[in-house]
Parts: structure tokens; sequence; C-alpha cells
């Protein structure tokens, strides 16, 4: 293999091109930060677009080469071959820099998703630019991990975070999840997470789903954020998944284990017996979770709790869509005015409390001002009051019940609020505001949000779309006997 020496005149020239054009670039750069200190008569002359176009071209063209990488796949008995410039691969990667060192042709070994992306990887080296889809994340990340691209490597690590909602047939959020696990990406890690809970519905209907790996899964149904239509429907998706992924006994048990039984009604859990082959092949590994479920809808939510601890994630609802559980609001021109509206909900989980409800009556105002910035009398200007800019307040969303009653006892609740976003055509839950019962108000409701502008993230057809879920939550009045 060639190796670069310094009686070698042609490299040298070649070297002493591509060092130019990195000059002209650095130069360019260099001209636009320049402080102009106010003379009228100065002005930047920005040709750092044609410079691009140059490099690209250098690329494409070849011209001026002082190594070549040659890229081979076992998809392919050809290797792709890159006529590339030391200094360009150099300055971008420092695993280049240490394979260009002492020799001018490279044989670099790739698999056929990273290979297949590998013009694309070096064609940012020399632009700084780079587009991407969907499908190409995951290997256009592992090829800037590879070779130590680390502004490409948080580049597409910040798409994968901004592009959880994009639509895709087959999914992608799960895919994304596994690989952040593999390559250490906590904060893709708790995105994809975060998303999946948020909107778990939408995956559980989906071809991803039966890609859930069994890690995965078990964090999932760890958590009370989960929104979804019900507990039975969390429980036929796991089903589902059993079904066709038929994991050994101990590992099956142990999601069978993690679904909240006493949140299906005692109908549905009949049915369930009698007709859930999974439920049948592992019916010992749950039996004791059936029973006691069964007995928690049989007894006041009160006597239960003398005998079973009620304060643990079993008793404890997720974010429930259906109508029971709460309501959803679309409040249309959400800057213009205070809205209020009510709806009820099942006083808590148990059957003892099925025919008992709850009113609620909820309060939205788009300019809500705090303390510290209503208007007050000014000393200085007689009568005078401070102006206040509408922009000054922000939304406040107030959930109280109408009533009070004794069947409170040993209830609490605590409010979660979605708030419904579009994205890539789809609406989808972006934000979630979880509050207790001790607070009527949401902290920090849609602080960030500009509803003033049609064309906020937070709206759809310029209306705002809530969902707000109130989740009972029985606690132990007396002391558990053991």
């Amino acid at each position: 293999m060639a190796r670069l020496t310094g009686a070698r005149p042609g490299a040298a020239r070649r070297w002493g091109c591509a060092a130019a054009f990195l000059l002209l670039l650095l130069t360019v750069q260099a001209a636009q930060k320049a402080d102009l200190s106010g003379d009228t008569t100065a002005a930047t002359i920005n040709h750092s677009l044609t410079l691009l176009q140059r490099l690209q071209e250098l690329l494409q063209n070849g011209n001026g080469s002082d190594s070549v990488l040659r890229v081979r796949s076992a998809a392919s008995d050809e290797a792709k071959v890159f006529h590339t410039h030391q200094l360009l691969l150099s300055l971008q990667s420092e695993v280049f820099e240490s394979l260009l060192h002492n020799q001018s042709v490279v044989t670099l070994y790739e698999p056929p998703e990273t290979a297949a992306l590998f013009e694309k990887f070096i064609r940012y080296l020399y632009c700084g630019g780079v587009s991407i889809l969907l499908h190409q994340a995951i290997p256009l990340h592992q090829l800037a991990s590879k070779y130590r691209v680390w502004g490409l490597q948080r580049g597409v690590a910040e798409y994968m975070r901004t592009h959880l909602a994009s639509e895709s047939s087959q999914g992608h959020v799960v895919g994304w999840y596994h690989y952040a696990v593999r390559v250490g990406d906590a904060a893709l890690q708790e995105s994809c997470l975060q998303f999946l809970a948020w909107n778990l519905s939408a995956v559980l209907g989906s071809a991803e789903w039966g890609s859930v790996s069994v890690e995965l899964l078990l964090l999932l149904l760890e958590r009370s954020d989960l929104v979804l239509h019900s507990e039975l429907e969390l429980y036929t998706a796991v089903e589902g998944w059993l079904s066709r992924r038929q994991p050994e006994a101990p590992v099956a048990e142990r999601v069978l284990r993690a679904i909240r039984y006493p949140m299906i009604a005692p109908s549905q859990l009949f049915r369930l017996q009698a007709q859930s082959a999974v439920l049948a092949r592992h019916r010992g590994a749950v039996q004791d979770l059936l029973f006691q479920a069964f007995q928690f809808h049989a007894a006041s939510p009160l006597h239960f709790a003398k005998y079973f601890d009620v304060n643990c994630s079993m008793f404890l609802p997720r974010n429930y869509l259906a109508p029971s559980w709460g309501s959803q609001w679309v409040i249309t021109n959400p800057a213009r005015d205070d809205r209020s509206t009510s709806f009820q909900t099942q006083l808590g989980p148990s059957s003892h409390d099925a025919g008992k409800r709850v009113t609620w009556n909820v309060l939205f105002s788009p300019r809500w001002l705090p303390v510290s910035l209503r208007p007050v009398y000014s000393d200085t200007v007689s009568g005078a009051i401070q102006p206040v800019r509408i922009e000054d307040g922000r939304p406040r969303l107030v959930i109280t019940p109408a009533m009070s009653s004794p069947d409170f006892a040993g209830v609490s609740f605590q409010k979660t609020v979605l708030v419904g976003v579009r994205q890539q055509g789809r609406v989808l839950v972006k934000h979630a505001y979880s509050f207790h019962q001790s607070s009527d108000e949401a902290p920090d409701f849609l602080a960030h949000a500009d509803l003033q502008k049609r064309t906020s993230e937070y709206l759809i057809d310029n209306s705002l779309h809530l969902h707000i879920i109130i989740k009972p939550v029985y606690h132990s009045l007396i002391k558990v006997k053991k």
C-alpha cells in the first residue's frame, strides 16, 4: 500500500490545494465575525456558499485528492471508492487522522446499512451539512460515533429526539430506544420512553409493538403515566405480545404480574379468566392478584384498606382516557377570553364506588397575571396605574370539585392534563401536567406557550386540545393488619 513521504511533490501540491480551500473558508468565517465598529460604510462580502460548492465539487471530481477510501460491505463484491483529501477528513475526525497518518489508501469494512450512507457521511465532512430520513438516523449515527465526528453525532441524536412523532409505516421509536440503550444515550432513551408512555395507545396498534423488548415492556408496565384507554386495552396488547414472542415462563409471569388487575372491572376479569389462553397458561402465577382484585371490587375501599396496603402501584390508576376517568376539552381561540366547563368522573376504581360521581369545575384563563405583575397605583404619578401588557400574563388552568361528600374519606385525587399537538399530520400527546388534590392549579401550565400565534405548536386549527384526567387514589385511614 502506498505511503505519503516528503519526496512526493505531487502530493505536496494536492495538500496545498486543500489547505488553500481551508484557509479561504476560515478567512470568510473570520470576516463575518469581525467587529464593524458602527462604520456605516462597512459591509460583509459573503461567498461562503460558493466556497461550499467548490468543496463539494472537490469531493465529487476528486481534484487534488491525496487519499483513497475503499469501503467494502458483505452485501456487495465491489468496493465503493472515494478520492478524498486527508486534511479535510483529519480536521473532522481523529479516527481518519490516525488511519491516514502513514498511508494514502485505506480499506474500510462496513455493514450494508452504513455502507449505503457512506457517501452522505463523507459529504458532511466536506460541507458540514447533510439531509436525513427516519430510516437513515441509526446508521448515520453509527458512522458518526465510529469515526468520532461528534458534531454529526449530536446533530443526528437531536434529529431523533425531535422526530419521535414523525409518521412511519413500520414505526421507529421502539427501534430508536433500543439503539439508544446500546450506545448509552441516556437523553434519547428518556425521550423515547416518555413519548411511548404518553402515546402508548398509538403504539399498541402499530407494527412496532411486536418489536418491544422484554426490558422495555417491563419499564413501560412499571409506569403510572401511561396514556391509554383502559387497563383492559393494555392487557389485550400484552397478551398479543406474549403470544407472538413466547418468552420463558418466568418472563411471561413477571409481565403478567405487572398488569394492574384492580383497575379492570369484575365482569371483564371473569371474561379474561374464561377466554384468555395466556391467562389460563399462567394462572398459577397471577391467581393471588386476581383474587385480590375481586376482593377489592367487592368490599368498600375503607374496609379493604384495613387488611391490604392500598398505597402501592397495583391500586394506582394510570392515565386512562375512558369517559369515567375524565373529559376532553377543545378550547377554540384560546387567547381570546376566560373559559369554563364541568364534567363528572367515577369516585373511584372500585366497583363499590361505581355509582358515585364527582362533579369537577374547570377554569381556563389565557392571560392570568401573577400577583407580582398585577396593576398597582404609583406614587410618582397621581392616580396612575402601571401599564400591563397582554404578553405579561400566562395561561392558567384551575380544577376544583363542585361538591364535598363523606364518600371522599380515604380518597384523594391526582389531576393530569394532557395537551394534544399536531405533529407530522398526527395528533399526539406532547405535554402532560400532573398535580395533587392539595393544589387546584396546574403549575407552569403552558408556561412557554404562545397562544397568540395561530401557528403555535400548542394549537390545532387555532384550538387548544386538552384531556383532563382525574385519578382517584385510595389511602389507608387505619393501619393495615399484618
